[in-house]
């Protein structure tokens, strides 16, 4: 809140010392983060979350720009702060020192001729750099077109957009669908890739490169959809992990199989190996989900210090947003920790989300049909023999949304279980430790299964806090801790 006092004061300094000195686009940040700041208390508290990162009002989606700069961390994302339904692109952003305490600041880039749609930062020198791309509506079919802007900021708060946008103005095949710009340094050059479509509508992903930033080659296609999975790949993300290259990419119009592809569209991943002489990705695992629960979408992430984390959107399209009555609607999953094992990425939270453990509610074991009331924002550890059945029930005390998590042995099954058929399910085979560790906040649910082998993100809905009963047939050994808020309320 301190930084975000700052640049308004600077802002408003300039207009007072020389009305020139100002900008219209200045004058639009001041205005919107006094509506901001003027919109905060109207908004219903009951959902709010206490250590996920989500807008202080309006509309959010997508992570963008998740990157470390001088010192802290930064992540933007997908922002329409005057209504809690989507509208004209922003880039909201937050700062942290340690991916778990997160500071609100200014918003970050306002729409001009056109919404700002996703994309990602980097560090040139002192400069953070952001590239994103520009989605113009236009007067031809298909009424739209997507291509490839610059922005840039000396103080990593205050942002102005390139004067020779767009930089990477068209597809190679002439798609209007081109977005979601994900760039990287490697040697003396940076590298970007861009979600696209083939004309017979088929998702793939595009490579460029770049001495800096602004002039662009296109080198080649590193993933392709051959038909089976969906029209449009968005938001690519692409990094070496442990040996090996991975393609984390949202593709859409996958057709579900079974217990997989349930969700309106898809997150995951392909692993394999990338030549930076030929510019050719060879895939060696297939396309799997990188999460399994409702809710997940956009995942992004960044290195620092010889660690991958992720984060993604904590929500899901054409899907109730339950908050959106109460002024604001999503947010961000926790960060989490990537390692690769065998054929499969690993998500587990990090290690300091102890810091937040306020007080322990419980330490001991739950018998069967037993109930223990918990805060809005609680971690479990639950530890149980595997070898049964075990199923918990989660609701709100004051009623609201309730969840069932069950591990089924005979089929080898973990479920997250909304009710009335909104089921997420995945075979789960341990790498070490079978504990459950489950974080709780006041609208969310994020199950972690032994190292992280499966997750399950889902938004939940309960009102007064949790009530948490064991409905398995033995008892289970849980570890209970209340949390503290993190985040701006």
């Amino acid at each position: 809140m301190a930084r975000l006092k700052s640049f308004l004061v600077f802002l408003c300094s300039l207009a007072a010392a020389s009305p020139k000195c100002i900008t219209d686009v200045d004058s639009a940040k001041v205005e919107l983060e006094e509506y901001i700041s003027f919109t905060i208390p109207d908004i219903n508290p009951r959902y709010r979350l206490h250590y996920h990162v989500m807008p202080p009002v309006g509309w959010m989606n997508d992570p963008n720009g998740f990157s470390f700069h001088k010192g802290e961390f930064h992540l933007f994302y997908q922002y329409y702060p005057y209504d809690s339904i989507w509208g004209p692109m922003h880039w909201g952003h937050a700062s942290s020192y340690d991916l778990i305490h997160w500071n609100q600041l200014p918003t970050a880039l306002l729409p001009g001729e056109e919404q700002c749609f996703s994309g990602s930062a980097v560090s040139v020198g002192e400069t953070m750099t952001l590239i994103y791309t520009g989605h113009v509506v236009t007067d031809v079919e298909p009424f739209y077109n997507e291509s490839q802007y610059l922005a840039f900021s000396d103080d990593g708060v205050y942002f102005h957009k390139y004067a020779g946008n767009p930089v990477l103005p068209a597809a190679p095949n002439g798609s209007p669908d081109f977005r979601d710009p994900k760039a990287w340094k490697y040697g003396n050059e940076w590298y970007v890739i861009l979600g696209s479509k083939t004309l017979d509508q088929r998702g793939r992903v595009l490579l460029y490169k770049s001495k800096d930033l602004k002039d662009w080659e296109f080198l080649s296609v590193i993933g392709e959809s051959q038909g089976d999975m969906g029209y449009m790949w968005e938001c690519p993300d692409f990094f070496e992990l442990d040996g090996k290259f991975v393609l984390l990419m949202s593709p859409q119009g996958m057709q579900p199989e079974g217990d997989r592809y349930k969700n309106t569209f898809q997150n995951g991943y392909i692993i394999g190996s990338f030549d930076y002489e030929t510019y050719e990705f060879h895939p060696e695992v297939e396309f799997q989900e990188i999460d399994f629960g409702h809710d997940f979408y956009a995942a992004q992430t960044t290195e620092h210090n010889g660690k991958r984390y992720l984060v993604a959107w904590f929500s899901m399209w054409e899907v109730p947003h339950p908050e959106d009555v109460d002024g604001w609607s999503g947010a961000m999953t926790l960060v989490r920790e990537l390692k690769l094992v065998g054929d499969k990425i690993l998500m587990k939270p990090l290690d300091d989300m102890v810091q937040l453990r306020h007080h322990t509610i419980m330490d001991g074991r739950l018998l069967p049909n037993k109930v223990v009331n918990l805060p809005q924002a609680t971690e479990l550890i639950v530890d149980a023999n595997m070898n049964q059945r075990v199923e918990l029930f989660l609701q709100g005390v004051d009623g609201g949304g309730k969840v069932w998590i069950r591990w089924d042995p005979v089929v080898g099954k973990v479920a997250v279980d909304r009710g009335k058929g909104d089921v997420r399910q995945v075979e789960w085979s341990p790498n070490g430790q079978s504990t459950w560790r489950i974080f709780l906040d006041a609208s969310s649910l994020e199950l972690f299964c032994g190292e992280g082998e499966v997750v399950f993100s889902s938004r939940v809905y309960p009102l007064g806090g949790w009530k948490l009963t064991n409905l398995s047939r033995l008892s289970l050994k849980i570890q209970a801790y209340h949390l503290e808020r993190s985040v701006p309320a």
